[in-house]
């Protein structure tokens, strides 16, 4: 399973790497009040696809923080039942949890 895993990252390694040396012609992409920027297509492509990592993470920022704030919120166990390892102390349904609203998509 483990070679299985590296064959997969060398072919997806090997096909990316042939489309940037098939793409290495000039692009141009035009920005606003008549500016320009002339890179390697594949360049342009890789600028775009950071771009887009970023925007998604910054989309998501709000819903990480919310939940990272509800979960702060959870009473821990405590301290003896941690010390001994029982697992009583922690909460056994739901109902003891703080609402958290999920969204669907």
């Amino acid at each position: 399973m483990k070679y299985l895993l590296w064959l997969l990252k060398a072919a997806i390694f090997f096909t990316l790497f042939a489309f940037a040396l098939n793409n290495q012609h000039d692009a141009t992409v035009y920005f606003f009040f008549g500016t320009s920027w002339r890179a390697p297509l594949v360049l342009v492509v890789l600028a775009a696809f950071a771009g887009g990592l970023v925007v998604g993470a910054l989309g998501m920022l709000p819903g990480w923080w919310k939940h990272r704030s509800a979960a702060a919120q959870l009473p821990g166990p405590a301290a003896p039942a941690a010390a001994t390892g029982a697992a009583s102390a922690l909460p056994t349904s739901t109902a003891d949890l703080p609402a958290v609203r999920q969204h669907g998509l």
